[in-house]
């Protein structure tokens, strides 16, 4: 006869097929590339087709629209001019699977019209940002003074089933620059409505060693876009030591590490590649390049390395 099981017995056997089932749902799960997009703020010295041709030969699956003061689609003409170029980029099979903006609250000018336009054209996800420090007030007063503004866009967002996504910047008087703050700021909203766009490279500026590592596990359900970009640190000067970015993977970003986290925590959101390292002027947003070819190759250069990367964390 066999003897019947203890309830502790019970209970780690329950436990067990309760932990292979989930193994077997992950593994049946179909596993999609990571789709990656080219923030157009690199592509400003072409336009339309050409912009639309230049992010496909170059080989991204998308593009990140700047839709700016400066950007490819003036925010004021939004209504008119977006829709036509989301039509051109779509026609060369890329995705847009967010914009840029300068929105940073439900005041800024346009937010509206620029939601409203993105929601009919089926595009989620919005970059948000802007909110700084005042270095003679208390931080604490200042995040409080700050949570209606970002209450208030979200109710915004929800109307038009869209995401802010904010931009991690690294610097001084930055707000989210050590990612607590947005934590802070956004805890208790809907993350359907708001969240982060975490930049690896930026974070890595602020947290070198292990904060970059804190601050992606404490985006937690806000995490919705990554930015990646790469850096060293560089003297200027007696005690000054500046980021002086880099082409992928000749930087301190530790970036296989960094997007096996990204597979473990099962992140589908837009990606986005940036140029931020001298690159002909593309990597300021210049009208004109020198040597359009060259910096196509250098994009190329920098996409292939990404993707090696995401292969080798089973994201591609």
């Amino acid at each position: 006869m066999q003897r019947p099981l203890s309830r502790r017995a019970m209970l780690g056997t329950s436990a067990a097929l309760m932990g292979a089932a989930s193994a077997d749902a992950v593994s049946n799960t179909e596993k999609r590339p990571l789709k990656v997009a080219i923030f157009s703020k690199h592509l400003l010295f072409l336009e339309g087709e050409q912009l639309a041709q230049g992010a496909s030969d170059i080989g991204f699956d998308g593009v990140d629209l700047a839709v700016r003061k400066g950007g490819h689609v003036a925010p004021e003409r939004v209504k008119q001019d977006l829709p036509q170029l989301i039509s051109t980029l779509r026609k060369h099979g890329l995705e847009v699977p967010m914009i840029t903006t300068d929105i940073v609250d439900s005041d800024s000018p346009y937010a509206e019209d620029i939601l409203s336009t993105a929601s009919q054209l089926g595009i989620r996800y919005y970059r948000w940002g802007g909110l700084t420090y005042k270095p003679d007030a208390p931080l604490a007063q200042q995040l409080d003074s700050m949570k209606p503004r970002v209450e208030k866009l979200a109710t915004l967002n929800a109307r038009y089933h869209a995401t802010a996504m904010y931009h991690t910047h690294s610097g001084l008087n930055v707000v989210g620059a050590s990612i607590w703050d947005l934590h802070e700021l956004l805890s208790g909203l809907d993350p359907a409505s708001i969240g982060v766009n975490y930049d690896v490279g930026h974070a890595t500026v602020e947290g070198g060693f292990g904060g970059w590592i804190n601050s992606y596990r404490i985006a937690g359900k806000y995490l919705h876009g990554i930015a990646v970009k790469d850096f060293l640190w560089e003297k200027k000067g007696p005690n000054n030591w500046r980021p002086a970015w880099k082409p992928l993977g000749e930087g301190m970003v530790r970036l296989p590490e960094f997007f096996k986290m990204m597979a473990a925590s099962q992140f589908n959101g837009p990606l986005q590649l940036h140029f931020e390292y001298p690159l002909g002027g593309a990597e300021s947003g210049k009208a004109e390049v020198a040597d359009s070819s060259a910096v196509f190759a250098q994009m190329r250069r920098d996409l292939q390395q990404l993707r090696t990367y995401l292969r080798g964390a089973g994201l591609a």
